[in-house]
């Protein structure tokens, strides 16, 4: 009797940054080339809520992720940060169970757009909530092969966006100032995690898209041995 092999297990490739320094660009141009090269590979974000061949559980996912994104303003402001904090890591939890990982069981490369990173320095200068509590929330989701750290300062990010949200800004005022201190300050978080090791940054000031993805490719066939075409 002839057994066959179970697949290679997939790489999960995560992108991170802060809002305005073009993940989802570069997790989309990933994405694309790393198919485009045969290697079978799927991009997660935020609205990913697709559970292959379980119209249940995509229903359910789904419900959560509108629960979690797509929520009235008005009534977001009225839970608060804690209640807030836990519905992420209710959402990243599901996703990487239901999602993530049974394609990398199977083989297929994961492209994450937007991972928790961010949250957990959001939550590092928000002084609302106990230090650590974000750390401990979300401390039980699984290292990635590789994290893509987008470095670039808020006041570029703002002139590439034009424009922002009150979210955006830490809900601390409507002025460019208030959104280039408050995303400043979430840099310098990312800054200090990505110094505990592992992450590969990208220095993404004053580059193109074309540009970017040829440093992010490189990181690729590098560290991961995934060519491109």
């Amino acid at each position: 009797m002839t057994h066959t092999p179970a697949p290679s297990r997939g790489r999960l490739i995560t992108v991170t940054g802060i809002d305005g320094a073009g993940k989802s660009t570069l997790s989309a141009a990933l994405h694309e080339g790393l198919n485009a090269a045969g290697h079978q590979t799927i991009l997660v974000g935020k609205h990913t809520t697709d559970v292959p061949h379980d119209p249940a559980l995509s229903a359910y996912t789904d419900a959560l992720n509108a629960l979690v994104y797509r929520r009235n303003p008005q009534v977001a402001k009225q839970c608060g940060d804690h209640y807030w904090l836990l519905a992420l890591a209710a959402w990243y939890t599901l996703q990487d169970q239901l999602v993530i990982q049974p394609a990398l069981r199977a083989g297929t490369h994961v492209v994450l757009d937007n991972a928790h990173h961010k949250f957990l320095a959001r939550y590092a200068v928000n002084p609302d909530v106990p230090a650590g509590l974000a750390e401990q929330v979300f401390a039980h989701l699984p290292q990635p092969d590789l994290i893509l750290f987008l470095r670039i300062g808020a006041a570029e990010t703002l002139r590439r966006k034009g424009e922002f949200t009150s979210l955006e800004a830490g809900h601390s005022g409507n002025d460019e100032a208030d959104f280039i201190r408050y995303q400043d300050a979430v840099l310098a978080q990312l800054c200090s995690q990505q110094e505990s090791g592992g992450w590969l940054l990208l220095d993404v000031t004053g580059k193109g898209r074309e540009a970017v993805l040829k440093e992010a490719t490189t990181f690729l066939e590098q560290r991961l041995g995934l060519t491109f075409a």
